[in-house]
C-alpha cells in the first residue's frame, strides 16, 4: 500500500527480456536507504517487488497483467519514473490510500501553466468514467491528485510547483501515456450499492450492514 506521495524520481538504467515480461534495473537514491529483496516499490503507479538491490540501484520484475494494463508495455531505457516505498503503518497519510495496482492508461490532452500551478488534462479510459467524480482523489503514474474538474472521461487537475518540479510531470507531454489507478473507496462503494440494488431490500440499514460484514 501506498500514499501517492513520490519520494524521488528514479531512471530504469536497462531493460532484459525474461520468459513472459521484463526486468528492469532502476538508478534510485533515497529509497534505497532501506529497502530490501522482496520488498515493494510503488513505480509510476506500478506496484513491483524488488528482487535485486545495491547501492546504487534495484531491480524488479514486470510480467503478464502487468505489460498488458500499464504504460511498461512500450516503457523504454532511460526513461524517469516517480518511486515511493511502501508506506508503514506509522506513517502518515498524505495523499490518499493507493494500491499500485493500476486499471487503465490514461492520455495526456492538455499541459497549461496559470501563474505558479499547471493544469494538465488527462483522458481516462470510458470504463473508469464511473469512478471519477470532482474533488475526488486519483492517481496518475503513482502521484495522488485531486480531480478539479471533469467532462465525461476527460479530467483536469492542478499540479502545484512542489509535485511539478519533483515527478517525472515536468517531462510529459501533449499525447504522452499515462497508469491510471482509481479511488479504491470507488470499488468498495460500486459494490455495495450492487448489493442493495440486487437484494429484496433496498434500502441501506444497520442490520444489512452487518449482515454483509461490516
Amino acid at each position: 500500500m501506498f500514499t501517492g506521495i513520490i519520494e524521488e524520481i528514479g531512471k530504469i538504467e536497462k531493460i532484459t527480456p525474461i520468459a513472459g515480461g521484463i526486468t528492469l534495473k532502476l538508478k534510485a537514491e533515497k529509497i534505497l536507504e532501506d529497502i530490501r529483496v522482496n520488498d515493494s516499490v510503488c513505480i509510476d503507479g506500478v506496484c513491483l517487488t524488488v528482487i535485486k538491490l545495491d547501492k546504487n540501484s534495484f531491480w524488479a520484475d514486470a510480467v503478464g497483467a502487468t505489460l498488458d494494463k500499464t504504460t511498461f508495455n512500450k516503457v523504454k531505457e532511460d526513461t524517469l519514473v516517480n518511486l515511493e516505498r511502501s508506506v508503514r503503518l506509522s506513517d502518515r497519510l498524505g495523499g490518499h490510500l493507493v494500491q499500485g495496482h493500476v486499471n487503465g492508461i490514461g492520455t495526456i490532452t492538455e499541459i497549461q501553466k496559470l501563474g505558479e500551478n499547471y493544469s494538465v488534462k488527462v483522458v481516462i479510459p470510458e470504463e473508469l468514467e464511473r469512478y471519477l467524480i470532482k474533488e475526488g482523489s486519483i492517481a496518475i503514474n503513482g502521484i495522488s491528485l485531486t480531480i478539479a474538474d471533469l467532462d465525461k472521461n476527460e479530467i483536469s487537475i492542478s499540479v502545484i510547483p512542489h509535485t511539478w518540479q519533483n515527478t517525472n510531470f515536468k517531462d510529459k507531454k501533449l499525447n504522452d501515456k499515462v497508469n491510471i489507478e482509481i479511488d479504491i473507496l470507488a470499488k468498495y462503494v460500486e459494490k455495495l450499492l450492487t448489493k442493495v440494488n440486487n437484494s429484496s431490500n433496498k434500502n441501506i440499514t444497520e442490520n444489512w450492514l452487518k449482515e454483509i460484514g461490516y
